[in-house]
């Protein structure tokens, strides 16, 4: 009896230690439940259509494991990779030390507002072709568009994150005797972080976008001529390949960066706990 009761209260304890550990961490369950709830709807779609409108996920599959046999896969990857990571380093080079200058300068804000504003309302999509007339088929046309998309997020967010520093601490760090520069580091830097990351999770993630833009108006590889080529021959599992190829290319800048942001930004680490 005394045997039969513990066993129960083992049983009661692991059940709760169960639901507590899903209830904290319900969203590294929903992640991995998600995916296969979306790979069983398009399973079960992908029969009501031919293979050449929606192709089932093996069919995909399939398809990756010959283009990536054939060594072809990482090489258009690649290219879409640094078209991308080199627009966002352009755009951040740019747009960060800018913002903090249109941050500390209204004036020259309101001056230079419209300009970049007007920039950015020409879709990006009618941008690319020029780029490409101007620097030709290679890799800086499409560097050049998706630095032009990324630019306009971490350029607001640079300045909204700046502007939002509290003028009583950079007075009272003045009165204790502290320069411009000890300002700058130790007290701006820090508390403009958290909406900097926010501005530049953004802008990787429309740097993929602006590179895959480049190569749709002329590209002789990267994922987005991956797309455009397999459209002409009605290849749609490696258009799928394609896709997901930069759905991952996405995901990994954004859980780059919020790694980056985890180390960098400790007590708002703290503060979420």
């Amino acid at each position: 009896m005394h045997r039969k009761r513990e066993t129960g209260c083992t049983r009661t304890w692991r059940q709760t230690v169960l639901r507590a550990l899903v209830r904290n961490n319900y969203e590294y369950f929903s992640l991995p439940l998600g995916l296969l709830l979306f790979l069983l709807i398009w399973e079960v779609a992908s029969g009501f259509y031919p293979s050449f409108i929606l192709p089932s996920p093996g069919e995909v599959w399939r398809r990756w494991q010959e283009f990536y046999q054939q060594r072809l896969f990482l090489h258009h990857f690649a290219a879409t990779f640094f078209e991308a990571f080199g627009g966002f380093c352009v755009a951040a080079a740019t747009a960060l030390p800018l913002s903090y200058f249109l941050a500390g300068n209204p004036f020259l804000e309101k001056i230079f507002t419209p300009y970049i504003v007007g920039l950015q309302a020409v879709p990006i999509l009618a941008l690319a072709p020029l780029l490409v007339i101007w620097f030709g088929f290679g890799m800086t046309s499409k560097v050049l568009v998706a630095a032009l998309a990324a630019f306009f997020p971490i350029l607001t967010n640079g300045v909204v994150g700046f502007r939002g520093t509290d003028r009583r601490f950079r007075e009272m760090m003045a009165i204790m005797g502290a320069d411009r520069k000890t300002i700058f580091w130790q007290l701006e830097i820090p508390s403009a972080l958290p909406v900097l990351f926010g501005g530049l999770r953004l802008g990787l993630t429309l740097s993929v976008i602006g590179a895959v833009v480049g190569e749709f108006a002329g590209a002789g590889r990267g994922l987005g001529y991956l797309v455009n080529s397999a459209r002409g021959n009605f290849d749609t599992p490696l258009i799928f390949v394609a896709l997901m190829g930069l759905a991952f290319l996405g995901i990994g800048f954004y859980l780059l960066l919020s790694g980056l942001e985890y180390l960098a930004v400790p007590w708002k680490r703290r503060q979420s706990r």
